[in-house]
This record gives structure tokens, C-alpha cells and sequence, in this order.
């Protein structure tokens, strides 16, 4: 039996090889073939008719090559064929398709012979990626490919598929906007996409018998073959990029959720069944550790590891012109890494997101100071990272339904509060003493860090508030979740939005929905007409933040200068002064007052300009509604009030 222990090897006497031609690839003749596999004894390359059972039609043995490689080159026509690698170091492992595999048959197991140019829909050579002048301008949009059009009553046809993002003028029983045409009426900036990279847990043969979310990766390089409508052929890789070109035209960025932290199988998995033991860390006694808690973490550190991290992500970026990528368990990753991702991806075009996770599930072995958490975000260029510091401050603890936070009911809870307004970043007016998840400011800028209430991970805004506060009435519930939203999108940094927020999301209190059926974790397109009051007041928290400058401030600095908070403290009331940056409103001045408290509380304004009211309780007007005769204010309890001059 093999024994599946390595600290009796020091994997970093192991041979780097920096070539662009790792896998398979079609030729005028045939196909180039090579694989990185340095301990191998013996490399076969099985042809086969089929994505799954049969015999190989032909089995030819690589030879070795430099650095670690073994390669082959065939002739003959192949496009279409399926093959696998199986490698002996010493025994013989299983078939793979190959780490590099860019695209495969069913179900992953095979690879696919194909012709990368001949995925390109109508139209992809004139594709524009979205590119920002700043992180800080995206406004982000977390979503899962299958939850966006399964229900019902979604209006779309191409249900739980990626050709649903290319159905127009999609709408719900109620007559409301769906699918795309919601996002553009919405006016996010950026989808983010749940993975869409090809995973091992839904059998893409009978992809509605499961759902997963598709933090289990297989394939790397290839899309999701369940989404696609013949998951056997190129159909995931064209349809893929439709949905991308879809997004583009509408003005839309896309960002990829990227699972290089951890494999969905480890002793099975392809690294394992090609160089055994290398793409992992190990723990003291040899065996896997696993800060991801999913049974494995990859050694981000090794050459190799990360030279296949730098090249995949480069990969999505070029051939299907993805905008941003969020790191699942980013804090898993060294910051060497993280930053020659971003290196490499500058050379690519400019603008490209990157942000992620900065901490880990458990414990690793690499040591913190190597690693891409949010304490050491100060070492990564232009990499942020998530601030569950405010995410908690806001709705209460993550993982605790009876938690509170500011909107829900828990007092003494304003500097942590603020501390998201400044996105984290250093502002000389909060006492971070008093900030009980994160004693210093860990972002050195505001495009350091992305601000959010919730995402796919744990309850749902709307579930957390109703858990924790069962007692309220359902009228100020949505007066929580409408405030802290409305925190989240007008704080400094980047803002994120977990898909459906903007009509009352539920999981009917599913905290991990990652294997729910589809009537847990659908997109219930019918809540957009029950709670349409909440989808337009985020509507316009959104224009509200493209329309001011002031809600983007792109330094600390700026911060700093423009951003003052309110000297005069009172229990469950957050209030702060924002010079306007020009705007085409041409107010210069404005004041934000965040009311949690059950009643209304009197404000004090500066004395310095006549005050108009532009929002007030769930109405936001960029124009005005009410100019003030007086510099007291009285603000409605669970509310936002902003005024101008």
C-alpha cells in the first residue's frame, strides 16, 4: 500500500520548469503533449473515443524531458478525442487528465482535443473588459450561476445554465425585471461569480439530481461542464464566454471566486495522482494539513504550485477576459504568491480585481507572517481584503443567529461601526480600543478593503436579523436590513452585495446552504415585488454612491481630510461630515446619521450652510426633498438620514 507520508522529503530540491507548454495541445500534425511530473518513473497517454468507459484506441509512452517534464507529440486528427495521463513512480497511479487540462469530457475525469479559437462566440474579438479608474468604484455582486434562473418563476428558459445570463428582457410573474436586465437595473458594476471552475460534487450528466455551491475543485482551467448545455463537449467553454460577452455589453465586470486554497479530493486528486505529495502541505507527522477544513491545503510557497496558480488565473484572464478574482481562503496563500499573481496580471491590462478571504478555516503550517491575512494585507500590492470586522459590527456575530450588531439592537457598538465607514483604514476620530474584533486599522488604503453584511457563507442578512430579533416586527426587520445595507454602500472601500439583499433574500434559515436543494438557495424572484420598496431604496443607495465621488475617496489621505465624524457621541447613533468631491448635483457638503435606536433621536448639524434632506427613512432624492430652516435635525429610528448644502 502506498504510503501517503512525506516529511522525509524536501520537496524544494525539486526541479522548476518555467515553460508555457505544459499540457495538450492541438498541432498542424497533431498535438504537443507535456506534463510536469519529476518523480515519475514512466508517463503513458491514453487516447480515447469517449469521456467515460470504453479502451483506449492508443497508448504511447512519453519520454523525459528538461527540468522535471516528460512530453510526446502525436499526429494524426484528434480534435474531438478524449485522453488521460497515468503516471508510475514506482507503482502506477490513477488516470488524470492532467493538472494543465483546459478543457475535458464529462464529469472531468477526461481531457477534451480541442481548438481553443473555435469556442469563441460571434462577436468575442471586439469584447471590452470593464476596467475602473479605482477598486473603489465597483460595486460588487455576489452570485451563484444555478441560483440566478432555477426558480420558477425567474422568467428564464436556459434554467441553472450559463446561457441564461444571454436571455433579455427576462421578467417574473409580477411583470418586475429579471436576470440580466435586473443587474442593469440595479446598476451594480461587477458579478461575482460562486466557482464556475469545474468541480467534482454535481454529476454533470444529471446536474439537477444535486447542487452544490463548487468549492470542490477538479479541473482548474476549464468551466463548470453542469452549467453548460452538453457538458461532454466545448459547450462550457463557449457558453461560458457568452456570459461573460453578455455581462460586457452590459456594462457589467465579471470576477471569478477562485479555489486554489484546497482540492476537492486529496489522495485522488490530479496533483496527487501526478507528483504525490508536492502541490500539498504537511503536517509535522507528514500527512495533509488542513487549514482550509476541507481535508488539504495547497503549498502555495513551492515553485511549481505557484507558477501553476500564477498561470491559471492568467489563463481565465486572457481567454475568457475576466475582470476581478475573489481568493477563497486567501490567508492560506503566501504573499509571494499573491503578489506575483498581481504582477502578472498587470502585464496582462490594467485594472484587473483582485481581492479575498485574508484568513484561514484552521491551522497551517506556514507561518503567518508568510501569509496573505489581513494582518499582513500591508504586504500585498494591490490585493483586499474582506472586513468581517464590519460585517459583524453591523448584523452581529457571523456564525451566531442570536448575535447583534449596531442595526440590530446591540448598544456601545459605534466605533466598530466607523471603523467600516473608514474602511479600516486609520482615521484619528475612532478609538479602536473600543473595537472589539481588530485593534488597529490592518488597510493601509481604502481599496484594501472590501465591505460587506453578507454573503453565500452562513445566514442570509434578512435570516440573521429575523433570528436574532424574533420578537420584532416584520416592518422593522426590513428597516435593519434597509440600514445596513445602506452602511455597507455608503462606507469608504469597496461595497459587496450578496445577490437577492435587495429584496429580502431568504434561506428560511439555512446557515450552510452549500448542498441545500434549489428551493433553499434560489434567487425567489417573486420577493422583488414584496419588497420592492427595499430593491429601489438600494437602487438609489447605488446611484447615490456613483453619483458622489465623496463615497470613493481613493486614499487614506483623503480620508482623512474629507471625513470627519461627529464629536458629539450618543448610544446607537453614528454621525459624520463629508466634503463633497464635485459633483453634478453641486451640493458641497454632506452629513450622514445612522439612527439604530428604537425612537427617533435629535441631531445637532453644523452650523455652516442651509441643509437639504436627500434621504429620509426609505426615500432617497439626489435632487432634495426638504430644505431645513434649522441645524436640528430629527431622525426616524432604524433609519438613515442624509442631508447636503
Amino acid at each position: 500500500m502506498r504510503n501517503w507520508k512525506f516529511n522525509h522529503i524536501d520537496f524544494s530540491t525539486f526541479p522548476f520548469y518555467g515553460g508555457n507548454d505544459l499540457g495538450v495541445f492541438l498541432t498542424e500534425k497533431g498535438a504537443s503533449i507535456k506534463i510536469w511530473t519529476p518523480t515519475a518513473q514512466a508517463v503513458q497517454f491514453l487516447v480515447y473515443r469517449q469521456s467515460h468507459g470504453g479502451t483506449p484506441i492508443r497508448i504511447d509512452e512519453l519520454v523525459p524531458s528538461e527540468q522535471g517534464c516528460w512530453k510526446l507529440e502525436l499526429d494524426g486528427d484528434l480534435a474531438g478525442l478524449y485522453y488521460t495521463f497515468r503516471v508510475n513512480d514506482g507503482d502506477w497511479l490513477n488516470e488524470t487528465p492532467g493538472v494543465d487540462a483546459r478543457a475535458v469530457g464529462g464529469n472531468g475525469k477526461r481531457g477534451l482535443f480541442f481548438r481553443p479559437e473555435e469556442t469563441n462566440p460571434e462577436g468575442w474579438e471586439s469584447d471590452k473588459p470593464v476596467v475602473l479608474e479605482n477598486p473603489v468604484d465597483a460595486i460588487l455582486y455576489e452570485l451563484h450561476i444555478r441560483d440566478f434562473s432555477i426558480a420558477p418563476g425567474s422568467g428564464m428558459t436556459n434554467k441553472g445554465k450559463y446561457s441564461a445570463f444571454m436571455e433579455a428582457e427576462t421578467r417574473s410573474p409580477e411583470g418586475l425585471a429579471t436576470g440580466i436586465s435586473h443587474l442593469k437595473e440595479l446598476g451594480i458594476t461587477h458579478v461575482h461569480l460562486l466557482p464556475v471552475a469545474d468541480f467534482f460534487s454535481v454529476d454533470e450528466l444529471h446536474p439537477n439530481e444535486k447542487y452544490n455551491w463548487g468549492y470542490d475543485p477538479l479541473n482548474y482551467n476549464t468551466p463548470e461542464g453542469s452549467y453548460a448545455t452538453n457538458p461532454e463537449n466545448t459547450s462550457r467553454i463557449t457558453e461560458f464566454k457568452q456570459l461573460v460577452l453578455s455581462l460586457h455589453d452590459a456594462g457589467i465586470g465579471v470576477v471569478m471566486d477562485v479555489v486554489y486554497n484546497h482540492t476537492g479530493y486529496t489522495r485522488r486528486s490530479w496533483f496527487n495522482q501526478t507528483v504525490p505529495g508536492y502541490y500539498y502541505r504537511q503536517n509535522r507527522s507528514g500527512g495533509f494539513s488542513n487549514a482550509s477544513g476541507c481535508g488539504n491545503e495547497i503549498a502555495s510557497e513551492r515553485a511549481m504550485v505557484r507558477k501553476f496558480m500564477v498561470d491559471s488565473v492568467c489563463y481565465w484572464a486572457t481567454e475568457f477576459h475576466i475582470d476581478g478574482f475573489r481568493f477563497d481562503l486567501m490567508g492560506i496563500h503566501d504573499t509571494q504568491t499573491m503578489n506575483e499573481i498581481r504582477a502578472a496580471l498587470d502585464l496582462l491590462r490594467p485594472g484587473i480585481l483582485i481581492y479575498g478571504e485574508g484568513w484561514t478555516a484552521d491551522q497551517s503550517p506556514l507561518a503567518e507572517q508568510y501569509r496573505a491575512v489581513k494582518a499582513n494585507v500591508s504586504q500585498l500590492d494591490r490585493v483586499a481584503c474582506f472586513n468581517d470586522d464590519f460585517r459583524d459590527a453591523l448584523k452581529g456575530n457571523n456564525f451566531d443567529g442570536n448575535g447583534k450588531g449596531f442595526v440590530n439592537g446591540k448598544t456601545l457598538h459605534e466605533e466598530a461601526i466607523k471603523f467600516g465607514i473608514a474602511a479600516a483604514c486609520y482615521h484619528p476620530q475612532i478609538v479602536y480600543s473600543y473595537v472589539e474584533s481588530s485593534s488597529y486599522a490592518w488597510a493601509q488604503e481604502p481599496w484594501q478593503c472590501v465591505n460587506y453584511v453578507s454573503c453565500h457563507d452562513n445566514y442570509t442578512l434578512f435570516d440573521k436579523l429575523k433570528q436574532s430579533c424574533p420578537e420584532v416586527a416584520p416592518e422593522r426587520i426590513k428597516r435593519m436590513h434597509m440600514l445596513a445595507v445602506a452602511l455597507v454602500l455608503t462606507s469608504q472601500g469597496i461595497p459587496f452585495l450578496h445577490a437577492g439583499v435587495e429584496f429580502c433574500r431568504t434561506k428560511y434559515g439555512n446557515h450552510n446552504s452549500y448542498k441545500s436543494p434549489d428551493k433553499i438557495n434560489q434567487l425567489d424572484w417573486s420577493r422583488k415585488k414584496e419588497y420592492q420598496d427595499v430593491f429601489l431604496y438600494i437602487k438609489k443607495l447605488i446611484e447615490l454612491r456613483k453619483s458622489f465621488p465623496g463615497f470613493r475617496l481613493r486614499s487614506a489621505s483623503d480620508i482623512h481630510r474629507h471625513l470627519i465624524f461627529s464629536p458629539v457621541y450618543q448610544v446607537g447613533v453614528v454621525s459624520y461630515g463629508l466634503d463633497c468631491v464635485v459633483n453634478e448635483y453641486d451640493w458641497r457638503s454632506m452629513q450622514l446619521i445612522f439612527n439604530a435606536r428604537e425612537t427617533e433621536v435629535e441631531v445637532e448639524l453644523p452650523q455652516n450652510g442651509h441643509w437639504t434632506i436627500l434621504a429620509l427613512e426609505d426615500l432617497i432624492d439626489l435632487r432634495g426633498m426638504q430644505r431645513l430652516e434649522t441645524n436640528t435635525v430629527s431622525v426616524p429610528p432604524v433609519s438613515m438620514m442624509i442631508l447636503a448644502h
